[in-house]
């Protein structure tokens, strides 16, 4: 592929979080089990109704615009995009042309041409034997799309932007983004040249997992060279991904903006943000959490790996947890570090719940990381005691003095001991007594299993050593 340029563009959809959608009071629930149930006058677009627009929805626009840098318009409007499709019961989308919310920003070193907001359409669901339904309880959702510039040129940046604007919406609490449900959908805008200038543009559509995003540019990138090779013409239009296939094909010729016919929606007042006092930027800054740029730098400075520091950023009940139960208590960095690894470990391995979580609060999780780097219990123990916690609750210190397990520093049991794992396990001693060293950490383990692992490791192995030596 050597002398060619891909170009991608990425049109990101995501569906946020409000209690009603976008132009009216029913509820946002997209997901509802029942079809058709949370749905209006409004919503269904009967003949007299008006559009109310949602300013929580506003809102969460504007704070992401406020995280990416971007500029927040003084004057917006909404428009209508006319098309006609099952699910758009107005035959029209409401949504927002020359005047967007936002303009500019950038994310991940990516440069943004904008964020605006508009409403889902309904879901279309295909029966298999020739008929298809429509559920609008989406039609009308608050619907935030962003359009970054023509300026990423391979499938992984393509990638890993969209997986940043995702941590990003989860940690502004303005969407929940999952892709599996169709919370954020992505459409990559793919050109291939030799040249500067960039080549015929080809939109995929509605890729639903960060994997397809890939595989999708990956696939039409070779697909453009070998046409150009070819002398082929590439033609400007829409097309879908196939999953089963790693392939994608074309669904229809590519629309422009005049084909949608936009105007100003005459039902809906023009906003002038700047005549609304939350909505300055000052306090739509003031109301942002710790971004996760910022996080990386907080945690990075602990000495946490990489791949530690991401899984604070993007799970986020987790990184609470961190915050909450272990950096308010200590700044020690070994401790921080220790307690790190068993978060990601052991609690995250457990698979975890909101409620278990609980378990491990008010000082509980810290309490059992503290009685570890005290060496007052050793790490086999923390590791039996923590899944026991998760699931049960209770106090490390007290299950740990009930049941013997911390760490034993008399000498003369670890004597005692050793004593009776050389007994035991002869031909084990003869071999380390060889020359074979790995025979001595099979006799401290056995060591430990005869303490439930309440000897210190170190000393009982100093022992059995110099009892064989």
């Amino acid at each position: 592929m050597k002398n060619y340029t891909t170009t991608v563009g990425l049109e990101i959809h995501a569906e946020l979080k409000t209690q009603t959608k976008m132009f009216c009071d029913s509820r946002n629930d997209p997901h509802a089990a029942e079809p058709n149930v949370h749905i209006c006058p409004v919503c269904m677009a009967f003949p007299g109704t008006l559009p109310v627009v949602n300013r929580q929805a506003v809102e969460h626009v504007l704070r992401v615009g406020v995280a990416v840098g971007g500029t927040l318009a003084d004057f917006t409007e909404f428009d209508r995009k006319n098309y006609f499709y099952p699910d758009i019961p107005k035959g029209y989308q409401i949504s927002q042309y020359k005047y967007p919310l936002v303009s500019g920003g950038s994310l991940r070193d990516v440069a943004l041409t904008r964020i605006h907001l508009e409403e889902d359409t309904a879901r279309s669901q295909h029966t298999g034997d020739g008929w298809s339904l429509i559920d609008f309880n989406r039609a009308g959702v608050p619907l935030m799309e962003l359009v970054t510039e023509p300026v990423i040129h391979d499938a992984q940046t393509a990638s890993l932007f969209a997986q940043e604007l995702q941590t990003l919406l989860r940690t502004l609490g303005v969407s929940d983004a999952n892709m599996e449900k169709g919370e954020m959908r992505v459409e990559a805008n793919i050109s291939v040249s030799q040249n500067k200038t960039l080549g015929v543009k080809v939109e995929v559509k509605n890729l639903n997992s960060f994997k397809a995003v890939e595989k999708a540019i990956e696939f039409e990138t070779r697909r453009h060279i070998a046409a150009i090779e070819k002398g082929e013409e590439i033609v400007q239009e829409t097309r879908g991904w196939d999953e089963n296939k790693q392939t994608t094909f074309s669904q229809r010729k590519k629309e422009n903006a005049d084909d949608y016919r936009y105007f100003p929606d005459p039902d809906i007042p023009k906003l002038h943000i700047s005549k609304i006092e939350a909505f300055s930027k000052e306090n739509l800054k003031a109301s942002l959490p710790e971004l996760p740029s910022e996080k990386r730098l907080r945690y990075s400075a602990l000495g946490l790996s990489v791949d530690d520091v991401e899984v604070f950023v993007q799970d986020l009940d987790l990184g609470n947890f961190y915050d909450e139960e272990v950096m308010q208590k200590t700044d020690d960095k070994k401790v921080l570090k220790t307690a790190a690894n068993y978060i990601i470990s052991d609690i995250r391995g457990a698979t975890y719940t909101s409620k278990t979580l609980n378990n491990l609060r008010q000082g509980t999780y810290f309490e059992l990381i503290e009685l570890l780097s005290q060496n007052k219990i050793s790490s086999r123990v923390a590791k039996d005691l923590l899944p026991r916690i998760i699931k049960e609750g209770g106090s490390p210190r007290a299950i740990a003095e009930k049941e013997g397990l911390l760490q034993v520093q008399d000498t003369a049991l670890l004597e005692k001991t050793a004593e009776q794992v050389i007994s035991e396990n002869p031909d084990a001693a003869e071999q380390y007594k060889g020359g074979k060293k790995e025979s001595l950490q099979f006799l401290v383990g056995q060591g430990m299993k005869l303490t439930k692992g309440a000897a210190n490791p170190s000393e009982l192995s100093a022992i059995i050593s110099q009892k064989l030596n």
